[in-house]
């Protein structure tokens, strides 16, 4: 078999319209469901109360979903006027200062607790640049400690360092 290559073994690579290949797609429930609980992987647990700022329509309502069901309990807002474990922090490029909301964040937050900074994945519409969210973390007094994918949303965990 000199001169023609390899056996193959597998079928062919099927080519999409514009030359790439074609990737299944997935609805946001589906993409949101295969990253196992959101809930879960925010660190959040039953019974936690979570403050949600920065809602607004093109927000991800089943991960919203998916926390309200492992915490039990409805998102709570920005008039809560109560400590809160977690708060999740919804912001966009243009959005306004993102310094002052992660400062605005800690009003409610128990000691220890930890901000959520959702924005849009890189390439959608609203996409904060993650030098922006490196940025301003310290200058609020936070630090970054991980970022997950949630659906067409980033998760930045941001925590107030610990004492000396």
């Amino acid at each position: 078999m000199s001169g023609q290559g390899c056996a193959r073994r597998h079928s062919p690579l099927k080519l999409g319209p514009y030359g790439g290949s074609q990737r299944p797609t997935f609805t946001t429930e589906a993409l949101v469901s295969s990253n196992s609980q959101v809930g879960e992987r925010l660190g959040l647990k039953p019974g936690n109360v979570v403050q949600e700022l920065g809602w607004d329509s093109d927000v991800d309502d089943s991960v919203r979903e998916q926390i309200e069901n492992l915490i039990d309990a409805d998102l709570v807002d920005g008039e809560y006027g109560d400590v809160v474990d977690a708060v999740l922090l919804w912001w966009r490029d243009g959005d306004g200062d993102l310094v002052d909301a992660l400062v605005d964040s800690l009003t409610d937050l128990v000691g220890g607790g930890a901000i959520w900074l959702l924005t849009p994945k890189v390439g959608r519409p609203g996409a904060v640049d993650a030098a922006d969210v490196a940025e301003a973390g310290p200058i609020a007094g936070l630090a970054t400690t991980t970022t997950v994918t949630l659906a067409s949303w980033s998760a930045t965990k941001l925590v107030a360092p610990k004492s000396r």
